[in-house]
């Protein structure tokens, strides 16, 4: 029988043990190992120059030769706070009217003529109600004016009449009569009140379209449009709703 090989322990021991630098110690004391370098001295430190105050300013002034300062309104602050948005302020009702008011006297923005109580309209025979609203919103051209101002009612009704029998007989549709508010007279607009009246007889229904207060431009409640016929008719002349120049 073969003999079984006795393993010695300390062999065993020493070849599985990790030893990386037991070459080293053949290498101690060896003559001709290159000394080692000693650690290199820190340098001394050079110490900054003193600064001539004199020359930095002169360099500073090189350097920022051709630069221009900005204008204050383009400079951003470095912390500067950015400021809320303004709440609009709350205008009271009464402010409101005060407002419209201001604008209404100063620059007439806003009057409208036919929703005061000096508004006037009307409509001559078989005429439909819409002729006298499309007169006073400026459908039909003014071809010829007269102004009454200064005239008592008895010379008013004589250039009035004049005036309406020369337009019809010329072919003219629109004119303007210049008759005044009134504001001067005594308790009613006088020459006014007239226009109207003259207009609303039976021999003017049968000329006249419609008629209408003017626009602000053409002198408001101061004044009224007149739309008339070429040819009259009578208040028993058919049904049909007549139109301008008929």
């Amino acid at each position: 029988m073969q003999k079984k090989k006795v393993i010695d322990s300390t062999d065993l021991k020493s070849s599985l043990r990790h030893n990386p630098f037991d070459r080293l110690k053949s290498l101690v004391g060896r003559e001709g190992l290159p000394p080692s370098r000693p650690a290199p001295e820190s340098l001394p430190k050079k110490e900054a120059p003193a600064s001539d105050p004199d020359q930095e300013e002169q360099l500073f002034h090189e350097a920022m030769e051709g630069v221009h300062p900005l204008a204050r309104e383009h400079v951003v602050a470095e912390h500067g706070e950015t400021k809320p948005a303004a709440r609009p302020r709350y205008v009271t009702e009464d402010e409101a009217i005060s407002q419209q008011l201001a604008r209404l006297v100063d620059h007439g923005e806003g009057f409208i003529v036919s929703d005061t109580p000096e508004y006037i309209e009307g409509t001559g025979y078989n005429v439909c109600q819409e002729f006298a609203r499309r007169l006073h919103r400026g459908d039909f051209s003014i071809q010829a004016h007269i102004d009454l101002h200064g005239l008592n009612a008895e010379y008013a009704k004589e250039a009035f009449e004049s005036f309406l029998k020369s337009a019809v007989n010329s072919g003219k549709n629109a004119v303007l009569i210049i008759h005044g508010r009134g504001l001067s007279s005594p308790g009613e607009a006088i020459l006014k009140n007239k226009v109207r009246e003259w207009l609303s007889q039976s021999y003017w229904l049968k000329r006249v379209v419609a008629y209408t207060s003017a626009q602000s431009h053409d002198g408001g409640a101061g004044a009224t449009y007149v739309l008339l016929r070429h040819r009259p008719v009578s208040k028993k002349s058919g049904k049909r709703k007549s139109s301008p120049g008929t």
